[in-house]
């Protein structure tokens, strides 16, 4: 139902790599936050991060990009994109 209104998309983001989610998390808040991005982290531990956005395709884009460069203390690897499963929400 909330899949896509108008360019509005509901994604599931999986990042794996060296993770370090003290520092990772709040830089994910903050970087959804001044991308108008709606976002909930789903999982996190120190080798994949889940976390489910909403917002415009390209912003969405913006955030995979980011999160792909990550703070200097993480190492990305690779990055997933799904649809969102919202059945629980």
């Amino acid at each position: 139902m909330t899949e896509r209104r108008q360019n509005h998309f509901d994604e599931r983001m999986t990042i794996r790599g060296a993770l370090e989610p003290a520092s990772f998390v709040p830089w994910i808040n903050r970087h959804a936050a001044k991308l108008g991005l709606v976002q909930h982290i789903a999982h996190m531990s120190s080798d994949r991060i889940e976390l489910e956005l909403s917002g415009s395709v390209e912003l969405i884009d913006m955030m995979e990009m980011g999160c792909s460069l990550g703070p200097i203390e993480v190492w990305v690897e690779t990055i997933d994109r799904a649809p969102a499963d919202r059945e629980s929400s």
